[in-house]
């Protein structure tokens, strides 16, 4: 069977430094609670190893002590979370994307000016929330083009669009589309909001995907780029499966399957493609070849709330910075040492920045 791993997958710029801000708190605060207001990245084994080290995830601020420490995950939080963090003066450091941020800065200038926004997501996920908590009054959230008929609008004109930065392109720009329609002066942010990774990764799987029998998705089930994965794969024609790890896999997959494509959303630790690798390898032999379609060089430096901390334990920041890794560069060598055979297939179209 021939093993077929996308590049890009795993981890992006902004897990990265999610994940390392979590890592240096622990080496910063050693004998503190680290409590974290809600999952740093959606990935279950990444939660249950912080949790290891005894981190402490929470859902409500008042699960936290007053004084204590608290990281907002990557996902972003609003402006009515941070004001009652600082009521019960708790030091928080903020780990929130700074793709999201563009999105909430955005969202706060627009409102500014008098804009409705149209904010194109699933109403219940953390980023929406913290976005919307930017610009109640000015945000109404749409998840589906069956939404635009009961959306509220005062002025024609002064309308315009955010999204989610985990979205599938496909249904965003569906709904874009509907809503362009339906409302011919909406005005676009200036830049796109669907990050750098989740597109990559999307496109990485809609060009690999067809060759394959079966796409194997490692990531967890509330991790939204992941599941859009596996729905661009089963829209290009190829069954999909979403697992957190190797021990989801079920042997009826593989029945008159010759050719696996595998990836995993952006939070997801490479160790468990790996562990999978080896799995399929054990039971179906074959042979491993990495498709490279982009090279990612995007880096974040570390948020400025965890260097003012620093500085007021005594810590120099200067010269800290957050580390990351090419997945397919750490994958090559991993096959190396355990003697798996593989090849690399270059299709990059060139770097993104």
């Amino acid at each position: 069977m021939k093993l077929i791993l996308a590049n890009p997958r795993g981890f992006c710029a902004g897990v990265y430094m999610a994940i390392d801000v979590v890592d240096q708190m622990l080496d910063i605060c050693p004998n503190e609670t680290i409590y974290v207001y809600h999952e740093i990245v959606h990935n279950r084994h990444v939660v249950e190893r912080f949790k290891r080290r005894g981190v402490k995830f929470i859902e409500d601020l008042s699960e936290a002590p007053d004084g204590s420490i608290v990281v907002f995950s990557a996902h972003g939080v609003s402006p009515a979370l941070k004001a009652e963090a600082d009521s019960r003066n708790l030091t928080t450091v903020d780990a929130t994307c700074p793709l999201v941020i563009k999105v909430h800065n955005e969202a706060i200038r627009y409102a500014r000016a008098g804009y409705q926004i149209f904010l194109v997501g699933h109403a219940d996920h953390q980023e929406i929330i913290g976005t919307r908590g930017e610009a109640p009054d000015a945000i109404q959230v749409v998840e589906c083009p069956e939404d635009i008929p009961n959306l509220e609008v005062k002025d024609p004109n002064k309308l315009v669009y955010l999204t989610q930065t985990t979205l599938s392109t496909d249904d965003a720009n569906v709904i874009i589309a509907a809503l362009k329609q339906a409302f011919p002066t909406l005005k676009e942010p200036p830049s796109e909001d669907i990050c750098y990774a989740t597109t990559n990764r999307q496109r990485a799987v809609r060009v690999l995907a067809p060759s394959a029998d079966l796409t194997l998705v490692i990531g967890s089930r509330n991790s939204s780029n992941s599941v859009r994965l596996t729905e661009i794969s089963q829209n290009v024609g190829t069954p999909a499966r979403l697992i957190d790890d190797r021990s989801e896999l079920d042997p009826s997959w593989f029945a008159g399957v010759n050719t696996v494509l595998v990836t995993a959303g952006a939070s997801a630790p490479e160790d468990l493609v790996q562990e999978l690798i080896v799995e399929l390898i054990e039971k179906h032999g074959g042979e491993v070849e990495q498709h490279d379609v982009y090279h990612e060089q995007v880096e974040f430096g570390l948020p400025g709330t965890l260097k003012e901390l620093m500085r007021a334990r005594g810590i120099d920041p200067t010269g800290r910075r957050v580390m990351r890794k090419d997945a397919d560069e750490a994958m090559g060598a991993w096959l190396d040492r355990h003697g798996i055979g593989h090849r690399t297939v270059d299709l990059t179209v060139g770097a993104t920045h």
